[in-house]
């Protein structure tokens, strides 16, 4: 081990002092990708100076003068997504990875590799990757440091861009090392796939090499591997990686859950304070409502987390949740002459003589072009510490205090403004049933209904029979379990006019989800086919700019429902086949059954 690291250039840190276990990760890929350079990271201002100076003079970033710290990349435009085609789950059988399908259908809810088929892959992909590139070794911790809800990672990649980001969307650096100690961590491999010298020329000065991306998990022993992708999501392995797919699979084996989901803390006018959190496939509204500004008088909406949350009950059978992550990893819009930032919707805000300059270099991009100024999957990742409404428990070691789940999506017809659950089983139901029109976080046309089950289809680490059997064992005597709701904020009309204005306003359909949370003794509720809707009247429509349809935000329409309950039922016995629980079954019988007598 000593030769091998006095053969490489040790420019940051000290290889000797760390964990015996960190040593022996690193010693393994430093043989297996051959860097040139070795930077073991601090997590420190100075270090991060020295991130952002390589990657200017690499001209992979650019300031943008009229905000104080904040940077432009533009990528390679073949890498801009998740790559769920090419991400993989890696197990002993593939039944533990994935559901086995009926006969004839194709497998949507993950992919498996075998590990043959695996070590292939790496041998394929990563021998020699680094060479002529500085290999960084990153320590970081999702969640709180201290917290008993928090885990460890280590990172190993040859991108600068990947450890100034990382260390905004975890608690990175030298401290990390020290708590760890020689503790268990998570493994994490990532490669932008671009040795030195390069073989052929850089698209936007952005490393890549989407010909042989590749993301893969071995869920049994905590390993990431990520290779030909600097995109977020495929290259800051601490988020969907860990936080969901290894973490997901960590939960399982615990007992908790690692879910997709916001969270956020609601404050009533009378001073009473209830968090939620939410779950939305991506571009469905999270952030929107992780941030929401109330526009009911006396509300506050506090942000714990937009996008993850790591969830125990407590020894007193609440349901506590963590933020596992440190930043907010967003959609972003594109450059002005000015050195700022535009948004697309709010032209009138330009100032008089500012162009705008596309996602694809185009100068003096105008609106009303037949393609959108920033690509729609543009990201910013900055500080959750730098959200004026961040939660002031928001790192609580503890987690805080979970009332309601809420589970929506895009659904232009059909699905009411918001329902809640019949109970803890039907509300699993509910979760296993979201679908939504899909977004472009991935490889999908826009304006399809696609199925993904608790918002999680993507991130999917083991069978997702196992995945629903998992929710439903959460209840257990002792347990306080939240109520769990439905909410739709995209019904549209005839004319394809949105009948709910959104946004700010959702504090009311928040206000009506924490009331019936309270077990408040006014009749707000009543029975539906597909469980308790908001008698009419219940939501507080005071103040709204216009007036909002009751009838066409709550009505049921028989015919869709019957498609509906058919197309639900096909889904999940195509899909999860032998391994969908009986639970289920019986939930599909009695909404079949309820509206046969409705």
């Amino acid at each position: 081990m000593i030769d091998l690291f006095k053969r490489i250039t040790v420019v940051r840190g000290e290889v000797d002092s760390l964990p015996e276990k960190v040593l022996a990760f690193l010693e393994h890929d430093v043989e297996l990708c051959q860097p040139s350079f070795i930077h073991i990271c601090d997590g420190s201002d100075e270090e991060n100076r020295l991130m952002l100076d390589i990657l200017m003079a690499d001209e992979i970033i650019q300031t943008l003068p009229k905000y104080d710290n904040c940077v432009l990349a533009h990528t390679d435009p073949r890498d801009v997504a998740r790559v769920e085609s090419k991400t993989f789950i890696s197990t002993q059988l593939q039944r533990e990875a994935v559901a086995l399908p009926k006969a004839g259908v194709k497998g949507q809810l993950g992919n498996w590799m075998s590990p043959r088929d695996l070590e292939t892959a790496i041998q394929e992909r990563f021998p020699g990757c680094m060479k002529g590139r500085t290999m960084y070794l990153l320590a970081y911790c999702m969640g709180p440091m201290g917290s008993p809800l928090s885990k460890f990672g280590i990172q190993v990649t040859d991108s600068a861009y990947v450890v100034a980001c990382m260390r905004i969307m975890t608690r990175m650096g030298k401290q990390v090392l020290d708590a760890m100690g020689d503790g268990d961590f998570v493994r994490c491999l990532h490669s932008v796939g671009c040795p030195l010298p390069l073989k052929e020329p850089l698209q936007r000065n952005w490393p890549c090499n989407p010909k042989l991306t590749f993301i893969a998990h071995k869920t049994a022993t905590n390993e990431v591997m990520s290779f030909g992708s600097g995109y977020g999501g495929n290259s800051l392995l601490g988020k969907k990686c860990f936080s969901l797919r290894i973490g997901s699979a960590i939960a399982r084996r615990e007992g908790w859950l690692a879910e997709h989901m916001l969270i956020v803390g609601v404050t009533n006018p009378e001073g009473v304070k209830r968090y939620l959190v939410a779950a939305f496939p991506s571009q469905c509204g999270k952030t929107n409502l992780a941030m929401l500004t109330a526009t009911l008088p006396g509300y506050k909406v506090e942000c714990v987390g937009d996008d993850i949350a790591w969830m125990r009950f407590d020894e007193k059978g609440q349901l506590r949740a963590i933020n596992p992550e440190n930043g907010f990893f967003g959609v972003c819009p594109a450059r002005t002459s000015d050195g700022g930032v535009f948004w697309e919707g709010l032209e009138k805000d330009l100032p008089e003589g500012v162009t705008i300059t596309s996602w694809l270099g185009e100068e003096n991009w105008q609106p009303g072009s037949d393609h959108p100024a920033a690509h729609p999957n543009s990201r910013f990742c900055t500080p959750a510490g730098q959200c004026p409404t961040i939660d002031p428990n928001w790192e609580d070691p503890a987690g805080v205090p979970i009332d309601a789940i809420i589970f929506g999506g895009r659904r232009p017809v059909g699905i009411p403004l918001v329902y809640e659950s019949l109970n803890w089983q039907h509300g699993v139901f509910v979760g296993a049933t979201v679908s939504s029109e899909a977004t472009s976080a991935a490889e999908y046309a826009g304006h399809e209904v696609m199925h993904d089950p608790f918002s999680a289809r993507p991130f999917l680490s083991y069978n997702a029979g196992d995945y629903i059997n998992h929710w439903l064992e959460m209840e257990m005597p002792g347990r306080r379990m939240p109520k769990i709701f439905h909410v739709n904020w995209f019904r549209r009309d005839s004319k394809g006019q949105f009948l709910w204005p959104g946004f700010g306003e959702n504090i009311r359909v928040l206000d009506w989800i924490l009331r019936r949370c309270s077990n408040e003794k006014d009749d707000i509720a009543e029975m539906s086919p597909i469980g308790f809707i908001p008698k009419q009247g219940s939501i507080n429509m005071d103040g709204l700019e216009n007036p909002v349809d009751w009838k066409k935000l709550f009505d049921l329409p028989k015919d869709f429902w019957i498609a509906e309950m058919d197309n639900i039922e096909k889904y999940l016995t195509d899909q999860i086949n032998e391994d969908l629980p009986r639970e289920m079954i019986k939930e599909i019988e009695d909404l079949r059954q309820r509206f046969n007598q409705f």
